[in-house]
């Protein structure tokens, strides 16, 4: 949803016209993929996070509109809610030290966002869920004053009539239902994007099927919402129930719109972009001057933006993506890594995914012989259990706990970097900040909960708690090395929240 859209409404005959036109897009895009040398090229990496905007009682502020125009960096845009940020950060190439290049390009963001928000009264915080978050904070006009934002808004509920149910079950339970889906924008993530030449696609995409399992076991960051505790990574089961227009009666009939899957790549990209084509009906039918068939047939290289437009509304938690730029080219992004607690975390992350997809993408008989439905259990186990949880694994005949998996797999994934030519010492600074965060036990989950315990039954605890994690977020140390809260050098204040200190 990236592109500019003008309008709110649509007729019934621009669906029907945007719906041909899509078939055209997928044709072109077969076409496209046949061409040789299409899509070939190094491979390069970048990457979106998303922040939270909150005033000085730690609370969301609703004034992203202010903020990115007291920005005033192009890379800062606005997301679906009103308290939420996006920065775009910089593409470049996989081999060298890219990680630590994006590392510092988010500090730097994050550092331009914030001084944004101060002059409007607040801060910015990367969390994957805000925990001062209330029901109350969720009206339509909440929506970010956008017509693209709008539009999403209007389409989805074209599709379905019905108020969203979202049933999320931890140690305590959350049931709620909704009118709109402005729930999607208590989620913020760390999004990376992986250039991927056609080819290599169903090995890439299928290994990281495979790989976010352990990746999202030890990077937890979203432990509650609305002041319930529930999963390790809560967005996982929220986003999917806030925009899951499916008929409530027949669920089953499809994946929701956000969604791991449910099988094996066979074919590479094309197959993914026609079963969104296929199963998921459009939300924002805006059509583009081009005609994607007359582009790819006079040997140019087509915008297919409706193809696009509609891929953006469809949030695969591994999505494909078609991008003409640079003579036009694929990538996989990775959606389902939280946003935080700190740019060094985020940064790690990264490299323990990328490292173990590229090393399980050369061998395909880790993916071969492996069951989709035990990736698609260990996605889910990772989300709701953390380090905790128990996951099968291609080489091994019996499920392990996350904790030592991930272990395991730090050299794999220290290789897979290796292979793609990423220095060696970027590849164990950061891995080694993986391996201490499993050994210490502390994700931003683990501290967050820890910190909410240390303070019992204080009043206003969750903003008390936001207020040092923000602190110690801009100290830019990774989370395993923050002071236990729940020790005497724990950093938890005991008066009233200040997060503008």
């Amino acid at each position: 949803m990236g592109q500019e859209v003008a309008k709110e409404r649509f007729s019934e005959a621009e669906y029907e016209r945007f719906g041909g036109r899509l078939d055209d897009c997928l044709l072109a895009l077969r076409e496209l993929l046949d061409r040789p040398g299409f899509g070939v090229g190094p491979a390069s990496l970048g990457a979106e996070l998303e922040f939270f905007l909150i005033d000085g009682a730690g609370r969301p502020m609703r004034r992203n509109k202010e903020v990115r125009a007291a920005a005033g960096d192009e890379r800062v845009v606005l997301e679906l809610g009103s308290f939420n940020l996006e920065v775009n950060l910089t593409p470049l190439p996989l081999a060298g030290r890219p990680f630590s290049a994006l590392e510092a390009e988010a500090r730097e963001l994050m550092a331009v966002a914030d001084r944004a928000a101060r002059s409007e009264g607040g801060r910015v915080v990367p969390i994957g869920i805000l925990p001062t978050l209330t029901e109350f904070d969720f009206t339509p006009d909440v929506l970010s004053d956008e017509a693209r934002y709008r539009a999403l808004s209007e389409g989805i509920r074209r599709v379905r009539a019905e108020p969203f149910r979202v049933a999320i079950r931890g140690a305590d339970r959350l049931e709620l239902e909704v009118e709109d889906v402005i729930l999607e924008s208590a989620n913020t993530s760390w999004q990376i994007h992986l250039r991927t030449q056609p080819a290599d696609f169903a090995a890439v995409y299928n290994a990281a099927q495979l790989a976010i399992g352990p990746v999202l076991a030890v990077s937890g960051n979203s432990p509650s919402f609305l002041g319930r505790e529930l999963w390790e990574e809560t967005r996982i089961a929220l986003f999917e129930a806030s925009a899951d227009d499916r008929d409530p009666a027949r669920p089953w009939r499809v994946d929701g719109r956000v969604c791991f899957g449910s099988g094996w790549v066979e074919k590479g990209a094309q197959e993914l972009f026609e079963q969104s084509v296929r199963e998921y009906e459009p939300v924002a039918p805006v059509l583009d001057e081009e005609e994607p068939l007359a582009a790819v047939r006079g040997a140019g290289v087509p915008k297919l933006a409706e193809l696009r437009l509609h891929q953006g509304t469809v949030w695969q938690w591994n999505r494909p993506v078609y991008d003409p730029a640079d003579g036009g080219h694929l990538r996989v992004e990775f959606r389902a890594l939280p946003a935080g607690p700190t740019c060094a975390d985020m940064a790690a992350n990264a490299a323990f995914l990328v490292g173990l997809v590229l090393a399980m993408a050369a061998e395909p008989t880790w993916v071969g012989s492996f069951p989709f439905a035990d990736a698609y259990r260990n996605f889910y186990r990772a989300a709701r259990n953390g380090l905790d949880a128990t996951l099968a694994w291609p080489d091994r005949a019996e499920p392990a706990k996350a904790a030592d998996l991930a272990l395991a797999l730090i050299p794999v994934a220290r290789e897979g970097l290796a292979s793609a030519g990423v220095d060696d010492e970027e590849a164990e600074r950061l891995l080694g900040i993986v391996t201490e965060r499993v050994r210490r036990r502390r994700t931003g989950a683990a501290w967050q909960r820890a910190a909410l315990a240390a303070l019992g039954e204080e009043p206003n605890s969750r903003a008390a708690m936001l207020s040092s994690y923000l602190d110690l977020s801009f100290s830019h140390e990774p989370v395993h090395t923050w002071p236990d809260p729940a020790g005497p050098l724990g950093v938890v204040p005991t008066a009233g929240p200040d997060p503008l200190r």
